[in-house]
């Protein structure tokens, strides 16, 4: 073997070799191996071959030089891939039909933040530092601040009682206040859960008042122990009580009127009323009535009966049945089950842990139905809510507790109506005519509500029903279902992959525009979409200079009864100390359907008047049983007379017919 001698090795000027790099051929894409047989051998084609020179080839780098190689190529490809993300995303925007975005018709500013909204007759309630606010809905002017707590209000409700409007708001502490707002009058009712006590105080985590203002529930927390309180309103005796003022006002006090310099920050130049309200704080109102009082359902666990008779003895009058409460299953029968469900399912459970979900209640006020199971001698006015139904966290149940009661009364569910899964999601339309429940294995019940209010119906009951829900994973699906058919279950907004950012966090419907709902978005957009298409209409957006603060969780607040809604708009310059949040300016804007050229023949032509309301046999609930049968004997006297005016109609042409034949005659 030839050895080179040590200068060649050692030499600056490299080897022969070194110096002489010839030009090499090298082919195209990865090598692979040929198969045995000639015939299969791929022709070599000049094109497969690539002439490279010797300053091309690349020597293989040493460590650590050749793994930072490889980093930074890896960066450079990432990048790249990002690169050409977004330019796809452009291009794609720019390509996308861009719906049109319209603008609010109102900013009212504020010089404190909003926490929450509520709409009812010519009125915005805003909740907020210390208090709220009254606006007036057109001209968004402030006319009233009640602003006399320590803390703020975090959420507000207001319920239209005709001429009347029932507030409730809950502050920072939990403690829930009842107002009266009448005329050019705020009264003080109660305040349900305040204490002198304050290691007593509970907490209110959630409130619903019926449609019309007739009862009300508050769901209240406390000492460990979670319960669901029941009220009747004596919205009667409110407004005696106010019209004659002279029957419950102390004498000895003085009603205080609206002053200018007690109203911080409400000032002269910026207080434009249409109307002078005062705070009646002397008027005491009657106390809503305390009727139930409603706990969690007990764990199912062993039975403590010794035989079935004891079990068939211990259910009244079927209430209750379906709870599962009373069974004949034993301890070791349940322990010995669920051993068998751990052994068999032990892969999957090892190493999992839940955290134990705190019981919560989700509630909603039901009307008179057919399909709800009361007693006999329950006797409620058609239109006012009868029944109250609850399920609770990790239940199967939907329980029904009949309004019909005193707190004396021992609190028992009238009916029960048992799930397949744990109920996650209820919802009750705002006509109250439709009931869904969201089961935790993905399965919806759909209950039509209206149909049932009826007893004697005119035909056969054809139910129809779309239900928008908004599932988990931030897509949007239209579940329709008719009479008996197969429900059918179509995507209205798919699930966002790349743009997370796109991603719906809140669904409202548009009463005022039947078959629409306003959609809202992470990214803080807001578009209004026609399900029944489906397709987005259009989209609204507040000034450039304002955002939201936080989009995953919007503050707005649609009408039931004006073709509008509110939406909450956050100064950039909110993001910082909190020392400067009351120089934080804020703005609430009003956007009207009907302001806007493209939905302005939308909203004439979907609006519901009132009149149809009353004839609709969608909302029977809102007539009694003798304007019922009044407007069914107008039916059929209308289609009565209608088909004697045909008769007289075929015998007057039929005469004619006749006399024209007999000139025929005498013609001939």
């Amino acid at each position: 073997m030839f050895s080179a001698p040590p200068s060649v090795m050692t030499s600056p000027k490299g080897s022969r070799a070194q110096k002489l790099k010839l030009p090499t051929l090298t082919r195209k894409g990865t090598l692979e191996v040929p198969s045995p047989t000639e015939k299969d051998w791929s022709k070599d084609d000049e094109e497969d071959w690539v002439f490279k020179g010797p300053d091309q080839e690349q020597d293989s780098l040493p460590q650590p030089y050749r793994m930072i190689n490889k980093l930074v190529n890896f960066l450079f490809d990432h990048s790249w891939e990002i690169i050409e993300e977004r330019d796809a995303s452009r291009k794609a925007e720019l390509s996308r039909i861009q719906p049109t975005i319209y603008p609010p018709l109102l900013e009212s500013k504020l010089n404190k933040m909003p926490n929450c909204m509520a709409i009812s007759q010519d009125y915005v309630f805003i909740g907020g530092t210390k208090g709220f606010s009254i606006y007036n809905l057109y001209n968004a002017k402030r006319i009233y601040v009640w602003e006399k707590l320590k803390v703020d209000v975090t959420y507000i409700w207001a319920t239209d009682l005709g001429s009347e409007i029932l507030i409730a708001s809950v502050d920072e502490m939990g403690i829930i206040r009842l107002f009266y707002f009448y005329k050019d009058g705020l009264y003080l009712i109660k305040a349900i859960n305040e204490v002198d006590d304050t290691s007593k105080q509970t907490t209110c985590i959630k409130m619903e008042i019926s449609e019309g203002g007739d009862f009300a529930a508050f769901l209240l927390q406390g000492a460990g122990d979670i319960w669901l309180d029941v009220y009747k309103l004596p919205k009667e005796s409110w407004l005696k009580e106010v019209e004659h003022p002279q029957l419950t006002i102390n004498p000895k006090k003085k009603v205080r009127q609206l002053q200018l310099n007690t109203l911080d920050p409400v000032t002269a130049d910026n207080l434009e009323m249409d109307i002078n309200i005062s705070f009646r704080g002397d008027v005491k109102l009657s106390l809503p009535v305390y009727i139930m009082k409603i706990k969690p359902p007990k764990p199912v666990v062993g039975t403590t009966f010794k035989s079935p008779l004891e079990v068939f003895a211990k259910i009244e009058d079927c209430c209750g049945l379906g709870s599962g409460q009373n069974h004949f299953i034993k301890d070791s029968q349940w322990e010995r089950q669920a051993a068998i469900f751990n052994a068999t399912f032990r892969k999957y459970l090892d190493g999992e842990w839940e955290e134990e979900l705190l019981s919560m209640a989700a509630f909603h006020f039901l009307l008179p139905s057919c399909i709800i199971a009361m007693p006999v001698e329950v006797k409620s006015p058609p239109g006012v809510a009868c029944v109250i139904g609850v399920h609770w966290t990790g239940s199967h149940n939907f329980f029904l507790y009949s309004l019909n009661r005193t707190l004396k009364d021992k609190v028992d569910p009238e009916g029960v109506w048992p799930c397949a899964a744990p109920i996650v999601v209820s919802q009750l339309s705002c006509c109250c005519s439709y009931l869904v429940l969201a089961c935790e294995d993905g399965v919806l019940t759909l209950w039509d509500l209206a149909k049932g209010q009826n007893m004697y119906p005119e035909g056969p009951v054809k139910s129809q029903m779309k239900c928008v829900v908004l599932c988990t994973d931030a897509s949007l699906q239209l579940v329709a279902a008719t009479g008996t058919q197969r429900p059918t279950l179509s995507v209205l907004v798919e699930r966002p992959v790349k743009h997370l950012d796109e991603a719906i966090c809140a669904v409202a419907p548009v009463q005022a525009l039947p078959g629409m709902v306003l959609i809202f978005s992470s990214n803080g957009s807001v578009h209004l979409m026609d399900v029944a298409k489906p397709q987005i209409v259009c989209a609204f957006a507040p000034p450039r200079s304002y955002h939201l603060a936080v989009p995953w969780k919007p503050v707005f607040v649609v009408s039931l009864h004006h073709p509008c809604f509110l939406l909450r708009g956050d100064h950039p310059d909110e993001i910082g100390s909190a020392s400067q949040a009351e120089d934080i300016p804020n703005s609430i804007f009003y956007f009207n359907f009907e302001a806007y050229p493209l939905l302005e023949q939308i909203s004439r032509n979907c609006t519901i008047p009132q009149a149809n309301v009353l004839d609709d046999t969608t909302f029977p609930q809102v007539l009694p049983l003798e304007e019922r049968c009044e407007n069914f004997f107008q039916k059929r006297f209308r289609k009565l007379v209608k088909n004697k005016v045909k008769e007289q109609e075929y015998w007057t042409r039929l005469r004619r017919y006749s006399s024209l034949l007999q000139r025929e005659n005498l013609n001939k």
